[in-house]
């Protein structure tokens, strides 16, 4: 992106594609680890590559910051093009991934996920998971969730990108501001009964959020909207530091961050053992300390000279489809590697991350050498 609103081709942003979407995969993969709650070494080692990885997803929604702004269609050509593009993937892997975990667990193999419940699995069960998608994701689309959000994205950008194209340094720097209290809101809400806030009509929402209004005072400034605002903002502003410098912040900066949510996410299942509602908590994508890892692997990524190759090019273009078709594989390595002991778990997760980016990129490759099915992976 230049000042004169030209976009070029970052080799970066690719590399910074590929690094996202494995760490989506890792993060996958980590599901039946996590998920048992039993507090064991196993359990210890899936939080562990769970919160090292969580900032993948906000490292997605900053590239369309990089790749979308500026602007330069009107709002129905841009609605047309962006979301006319998501829409047909998303119907095809929402009917295509609940038949494939139906015919993959009744008919190829059980599994010893803690995570999965046979009751969940039959014809009708996945009937229905099909026909209410048109509500939301379910367990077998768990993936598409980014999907239904990245929609609401494509829908405020250009709006939001009118008002970037006239917006001052200052300007962006307040909305971030902003936002940054919506990062630290989740642990005011924890923290708040503490002080004596008991909410009202039994609803703990804070600044003007109660059972009759979801709108608090920085619902508009909140999401994943100030990371794609963020991310212009620092490839339009970038901070003029060396390469070594940004490592000497960025990493810290990491390292705090994933402490917080490794350990957060331990003392929490040590208070509220197996409580996803809490649990999760720690773990929002839209948090301070995951707000930390991303922006440290943003700005690290962004320093790195990253030459243009064909193989970065290739992978890259290859991601969106991985994302899409990656989750069914990942259960099925999953099942392959619970069975075998002698493993420690973090190898275990590493392999089946591994092999699942591997056959997810094959599968991409196939849908990919076919007009008709090319729609449905990018």
């Amino acid at each position: 992106m230049t000042s004169k609103n030209i976009k070029t081709y970052l080799p970066w942003i690719d590399f910074l594609r590929i690094l996202a979407c494995f760490m989506v995969l890792i993060s996958h993969s980590c599901d039946a680890f996590v998920g048992t709650f039993d507090n064991s070494s196993t359990f210890h080692q899936g939080v562990f590559w769970g919160s090292i990885v969580r900032a993948c997803v906000p490292l997605f929604a900053m590239m369309s910051g990089i790749l979308l702004f500026p602007v330069q269609t009107d709002v129905a050509t841009f609605y047309k093009k962006r979301i006319g593009r998501i829409l047909v993937p998303l119907l095809f892997w929402s009917i295509v991934l609940p038949l494939t975990f139906f015919i993959y667990l009744n008919f190829i193999k059980s599994s010893l996920s803690a995570l999965i419940d046979m009751n969940n699995f039959t014809a009708q069960a996945t009937l229905t998971k099909i026909y209410t998608a048109v509500f939301n994701f379910n367990y077998d689309t768990t993936p598409l969730w980014y999907m239904y959000m990245l929609i609401g994205l494509y829908l405020i950008i250009p709006i939001i990108g009118s008002w970037l194209n006239q917006a001052s340094k200052k300007d962006i720097q307040y909305f971030l501001g902003f936002w940054g209290i919506t990062l630290l809101a989740p642990y005011i809400k924890m923290i708040a009964p503490t002080l004596g806030y008991t909410g009202n009509y039994g609803q703990m929402g804070l600044w003007g959020v109660c059972n009759w209004n979801e709108f608090g005072t920085f619902y508009y400034f909140s999401g994943f909207l100030g990371y794609i605002i963020l991310a212009y903002y620092l490839v339009k502003y970038p901070f003029q530091w060396s390469l070594t410098k940004t490592i000497s912040i960025a990493i810290p900066l990491f390292v705090i961050g994933f402490i917080i949510t490794f350990s957060g996410f331990l003392l929490t299942q040590k208070h509220y053992p197996g409580n996803y509602a809490n649990l999760e908590i720690v773990w929002y994508f839209c948090n301070i300390n995951v707000a930390m890892m991303t922006v440290a692997i943003f700005l690290i990524v962004q320093k790195l000279n990253i030459r243009e190759s064909k193989w970065i090019k290739n992978i890259a273009g290859a991601t969106f489809g991985i994302y899409l078709c990656h989750f069914v594989i990942v259960q099925a390595m999953t099942d392959t590697f619970l069975n075998i002991d002698y493993l420690p778990a973090s190898l275990k997760i590493l392999s089946i991350a591994l092999l699942s980016f591997g056959l997810s990129y094959l599968v991409t490759k196939l849908f990919d050498t076919n007009s008709i099915t090319r729609r449905f992976i990018r």
